[in-house]
């Protein structure tokens, strides 16, 4: 009776590793390009801005549609993923994890740029990194007090997110052992993953948008020289 609770924390332990891993190459590597992204933004979706500062302008509801679209896309990518990986059962486990990863973190800095926030300094990869963390349903409270290293702080926030999800990746990628099921269980598994990943990252960027939109509405206008 213990044997199924011995496999299932073996593999926690192992996914937990696997997504540790996998975010840290996205981190180093996998980067959404502002102004490229920008481009894209108008050609696809007829976004009539000339800088990210423009999205403050436009509707909350048109930005709201473009995020879940983006959304809806990387769910799709991430199932067809995991159907063709899932092929291989454990064997092509880790290997789907990495593009599950990249998948998921190119999502999010895809909904940051199409909320207006880019991430050029270090306080606003900070900011990413909490919103990666904020879509992984994890709470990194007193993290915030402690970002002044980035690298740091990063590795911190990886952990905390491979760790939550390792636990609940464990439980339903036992289908993936069996090899006739791990197509199907591969493409369900990655597509329900980004899809709650991504809505909860797509919620917390909203919700930053209204209240930039406050704060600015807020300053105060500056009046020029009273004319005599």
């Amino acid at each position: 009776m213990e044997e199924p609770a011995g496999n299932s924390s073996w593999l926690s332990r192992r996914l937990e590793w696997a997504f540790r891993s996998a975010l840290t190459r996205a981190y180093e590597t996998v980067r959404v390009r502002p102004d490229e992204y920008l481009m894209q933004l108008r050609m696809a979706h007829g976004v009539a801005v000339g800088s990210y500062e423009g999205m403050f302008t436009l509707p909350v509801a048109e930005l709201d549609s473009i995020a879940a679209q983006t959304v809806r896309g990387a769910m799709k990518m991430a199932g067809a993923e995991g159907a063709g990986l899932g092929l291989g059962g454990f064997a092509t486990l880790a290997p789907d994890l990495g593009i599950l990863s990249a998948i998921t973190m190119r999502t999010v800095q895809k909904l940051s740029l199409i909320y207006g926030f880019q991430y050029n300094t270090e306080e606003e990869i900070a900011e990413l990194w909490i919103a990666a963390a904020s879509a992984a349903g994890i709470d990194i409270g007193k993290e915030l007090l402690e970002r002044t290293l980035l690298r740091g702080f990063a590795e911190r926030v990886i952990g905390r997110i491979a760790s939550r999800f390792s636990a609940e990746f464990a439980e339903k990628a036992i289908a993936r052992s069996v090899p006739i099921l791990s197509s199907a269980a591969g493409a369900l598994l990655n597509y329900y993953f980004v899809r709650a990943w991504g809505n909860r990252a797509m919620d917390h960027f909203h919700q930053r948008h209204l209240e930039e939109r406050e704060r600015r509405a807020a300053r105060p206008v500056l009046l020029g020289p009273v004319r005599a």
